[in-house]
């Protein structure tokens, strides 16, 4: 043993990330008798990357889980999936992704992982996603818990520094732990430390001036320095780097690690306006949990990167509010006074949208027939006047998930090199290869799918690598 307690002797597996993936990859290795590390760059109170932010996956199934109601069978899923991202997909992963999905449910009740029962309301997700009893924190304290018992070492405060690779084999990384650097060697490796989205400067590359204003839901280490390395190293590129999951969120959440409870749901009940006070996307176009995510990326290109919900009283309650208060007023003027946006400008806009309004039966869990006609961007569904005072505003910036630039991977979670070769001992799990399954868009939930699917086939491929 080294004066740290990291063995001199080469690990069988070594994971760089502390998130679902990470574990689930830790957990599949451990199972199959091989001796693995965990090294991940945060404390062990912000272990786990995104992980602990998030509250459910989504998983295919027959209707039997009693926590979800369903089916939900896998070319509904699929479906779902190629409609989100148009199709940029490797369907060959895409459908794998789909069917291992049934397993996520029973592999995780082993692990210790628990369910609350189906959600209904507004998310309309109890049929499609599985949540967490206690969130994702729940989640991820289990894994840690079942990592542990099998022999698995977690070490925490652990940020990888540099990784050797020679002729696309993994030799090790160096990390900086209790106050020095030290190199952990390894038979196979599986990478699974998250994207780049916390690193501003790297996204400014492709966003420019723009992604100053971004907004980071999650954790503030996921600065893509492992995927960064990677790249440099001859692994091949996966991916448009202008492609994330993107919501639009409150835009009083503070820049890093504001989480779900900063997310507004509250689109698709009234209109989205920009700072000219000026309509730019159908807020109908489809079920929240199908489209929620493209809201982000469209804030991201209204000018000043900012945007409002704006609602009225008959839509306040039927949707879950952010943690920060509406902003309220009795008449439009003097919400557009509030907003600090042009009053005649958003009066137009909002008497314009009224006027087009045609009536219907409002039904905000079904694709209703409450539509609007004649305007140049239409409203599909949930179309209402927004004429009860009092009048309710959200303030809305582009909150950035995780990025979809990462590493490629062929079906068994390998990493691929450039020119096409597969690697010889490198796997990688999560956000840092979800690029390869969300060419764009986002399903509720499918993050975490992604990260335990492809965590568990690189777990079994290094597991498997390292006893040979």
């Amino acid at each position: 043993m080294s004066p740290s307690g990291i063995s001199s002797e080469p690990f069988d597996v070594v994971v760089l990330g502390g998130g679902n993936a990470a574990l689930c990859a830790a957990i599949s290795a451990a199972r199959a008798g091989r001796r693995v590390i965990v090294l991940e760059g945060a404390s062990s109170f912000y272990r786990g990357g995104n992980t602990r932010h998030t509250r459910n996956l989504r998983c295919s199934h027959d209707g039997t889980a009693p926590t979800m109601t369903g089916p939900y069978e896998q070319q509904e899923f699929l479906d779902d999936l190629y409609r989100v991202t148009g199709g940029q997909t490797d369907k060959v992963l895409a459908e794998m992704t789909v069917a291992r999905s049934r397993e996520l449910l029973p592999f995780m009740d082993e692990q210790g992982v628990r369910f609350q029962p189906p959600l209904g309301g507004t998310l309309s997700l109890g049929k499609t996603n599985a949540f967490f009893l206690g969130g994702g924190r729940g989640m991820l304290n289990a894994l840690y818990r079942r990592a542990e018992a099998l022999g698995v070492r977690c070490l925490f405060d652990a940020p990888v520094i540099a990784i050797r690779i020679e002729d696309g084999f993994f030799v090790s990384a160096t990390v900086r732990y209790e106050g020095r650097e030290q190199e952990v060697r390894g038979k196979a490796l599986v990478a699974a430390a998250g994207g780049f989205e916390a690193n501003i400067e790297w996204l400014k590359q492709y966003w420019g001036e723009a992604a100053d204003n971004f907004l980071i839901r999650g954790t503030p280490f996921n600065r893509g320095d492992v995927l960064r390395m990677l790249l440099d190293k001859g692994v091949a590129a996966v991916g448009d780097p202008t492609q994330c999951h993107a919501v639009a969120i409150d835009a009083r959440a503070p820049k890093f690690d504001g989480g779900i409870a900063t997310r507004l749901d509250s689109v698709i009940f009234g209109i989205m306006v920009n700072r000219d006070a000026q309509r730019f996307y159908d807020e109908g176009e489809d079920t929240w949990p199908k489209r929620y995510a493209i809201w982000g990326r469209l804030v991201a290109q209204q000018a000043g990167q900012i945007a409002y919900s704006i609602i009225d009283s008959q839509s306040i309650r039927l949707f879950m509010p952010s943690i920060f208060p509406a902003i309220e007023a009795q008449t439009i003027p003097e919400l557009a006074g509030k907003l600090g946006l042009d009053e005649a400008a958003l009066v137009k806009t909002i008497e314009d949208f009224n006027a087009a309004v045609r009536p219907g039966t409002f039904d905000h869990t079904v694709l209703d027939d409450c539509q609007t006609e004649g305007l140049a961007i239409a409203k599909s569904h949930w179309a209402r006047r927004i004429d009860k005072p009092p009048y309710y505003a959200y303030p809305l910036r582009p909150g950035i998930t995780f990025t979809y630039l990462g590493v490629q991977v062929n079906e068994e979670s390998r990493i691929m090199l450039e020119g096409g070769r597969p690697s010889g001992n490198m796997f990688a799990a999560g956000e840092i290869m979800a690029g390869n399954v969300l060419g764009k868009g986002y399903l509720a939930g499918i993050g975490m799918t992604i990260g335990a699917v492809f965590g568990r086939l690189a777990g079994e491929g290094a597991a498997k690598h390292a006893r040979n």
